[in-house]
């Protein structure tokens, strides 16, 4: 016989194995997307406002993925006992990390430099980095796995 879980436990919900994780990954993704679209918009129209609102968004985005990586080092901790990575979880990984350094190095850029030559380039890098991760991420929950 099948157990009911309750959706709506505290139990169920603090103690999931990966759930956080699965959840908390889209703030940082979503940030970093509008964070480059508003820096994009401010360059074409010429509106500093426009980059202002952009580092705010990358601020929160970078502080976003603390929980995030943190949240995916228990996942793996406790889905996989600590066991070595390997195959698409060890891309998902390294690229995870890499996207978090990315965007921690935009928001920097954007605090220490106006000068937006090198900076969007990076904030392109940095999204590309996000959707290869995110896409890897989605093969291991499921939601890309083939059929």
């Amino acid at each position: 016989m099948a157990v009911a879980i309750n959706p709506f436990d505290p139990k169920t919900v603090l103690l999931a194995k990966h759930a956080q994780h699965v959840v908390l990954v889209h703030f940082p993704i979503a940030l970093l997307i509008t964070a480059v679209g508003f820096d994009i918009a401010g360059e074409w129209w010429k509106r500093p406002l426009f980059a202002t609102v952009a580092r705010y968004n990358l601020a929160v985005a970078a502080l976003a993925t603390i929980p995030v990586v943190g949240t995916g080092l228990l996942a793996w901790q406790w889905q996989l006992e600590g066991h070595k990575l390997k195959g698409i979880l060890l891309q998902h990984l390294v690229m995870g990390v890499i996207s978090s350094l990315l965007i921690w190095l935009v928001w920097w850029m954007h605090v220490r430099t106006k000068d937006r030559t090198l900076r969007l380039p990076i904030e392109l890098l940095a999204a590309l980095a996000v959707a290869v991760t995110a896409h890897l991420g989605g093969f291991l929950s499921g939601v890309n796995a083939p059929g």
